[in-house]
């Protein structure tokens, strides 16, 4: 059965409220931000800081980390989208078990960002956002995005964000599109040259074969080597068991990255699949997990018509 996609209620005051907060200047996020946390103080609710570490220098040279306000560190996954999800969960869990209100900050490092594959796993990690916490718990998230980003980014962004600040106050997302799927972030074309492996059952260690001479042309070895087989391995049997019971590999280097693209016949349902922990209880299930823990990046593509495309990408040494 297909998973449809469902709209998000995010009605003021209640469940989970995702807003977008576009703003100009370093006084301009400090000023907006500011006011999210002090209304939050006011109204007994903690708050979660996860922001880019010279926007938390700003925030806490007017606010101090107390029991009210906490600061996390993002540099484990502020460039890995499939793993924000897991994170905010662990970073909201004290207070939504305390029963205490709850609200966040987080605004991913759009000014760092390494190549386009990334700023569309950004794009799609916020309105993945909308899906993971639609059924709870409540709490709100406010975004801030610099407009000196320019280009279709602040779009990109209304496009996921239920609502919008403005002046201080919040409004609906006029650009907001609650149907919006893997189609809104669509796979760029591999980089020629690239080798080419069909795989089917027994293959396993001919594909790591070919990895490895791949990886060991661009000097990728040692540890990163054997996560990349880990990945690649758990990949590639979810092709064989789920996904016709064969699949095509396809690796080049692409912007300082070695890049591992599977494709194959199946459908994966939930576009949430490996970004969310698995229950310690549940039988299988984790392989995907597994290989967003283990690669630098992963884009997963997948629908009825044309199949899955899971691309695997991991830093170059140097």
């Amino acid at each position: 059965m297909t998973a449809s996609l469902q709209p998000v209620t995010t009605a003021p005051g209640s469940g989970y409220r995702h807003e977008l907060y576009p703003y100009a200047g370093g006084d301009e996020f400090v000023q907006g931000a500011l006011r999210f946390i002090q209304d939050a103080l006011e109204g007994g609710e903690a708050v979660v800081v996860a922001v880019p570490q010279d926007k938390a220098s700003m925030l806490r040279a007017e606010i101090r980390e107390d029991e009210a306000v906490r600061y996390v560190d993002t540099s484990r996954v502020a460039h890995r989208p499939g793993r924000l999800i897991d994170a905010w969960q662990g970073w909201i869990r004290k207070h939504v078990e305390e029963g205490r209100p709850v609200r966040g900050i987080g605004e991913s490092p759009w000014d760092q960002v390494r190549s386009p594959a990334e700023a569309a796993e950004l794009h799609y990690h916020e309105w993945l956002l909308n899906k993971a916490f639609a059924q709870g718990p409540a709490w709100w998230l406010l975004c801030p995005y610099n407009v000196a980003h320019g280009g279709s980014g602040l779009r990109d962004m209304a496009r996921c964000h239920p609502e919008m600040r403005k002046d201080g106050r919040t409004m609906p997302c006029g650009d907001y599109d609650p149907q919006a799927s893997y189609a809104f972030v669509p796979l760029t074309r591999p980089c020629d040259p690239y080798e080419e492996f069909t795989y089917t059952g027994g293959d396993l260690p001919a594909l790591r074969g070919k990895i490895t001479a791949c990886a060991e042309e661009h000097g990728l070895s040692g540890r990163r080597l054997r996560e990349l087989h880990l990945a690649a391995t758990e990949v590639a049997t979810n092709s064989i068991r789920h996904g016709g019971g064969h699949g095509v590999l396809r690796t080049w280097s692409e912007g300082g990255r070695l890049v591992c693209e599977f494709r194959d016949g199946g459908y994966i349902e939930d576009p949430l699949s490996g970004r969310v922990r698995p229950n310690p209880r549940q039988i299988g299930g984790r392989g995907l997990w597994l290989v967003h823990q283990l690669a630098d990046l992963v884009e997963i593509r997948s629908s009825p018509d044309e199949g899955t495309t899971v691309r695997l990408h991991t830093e170059l040494p140097g």
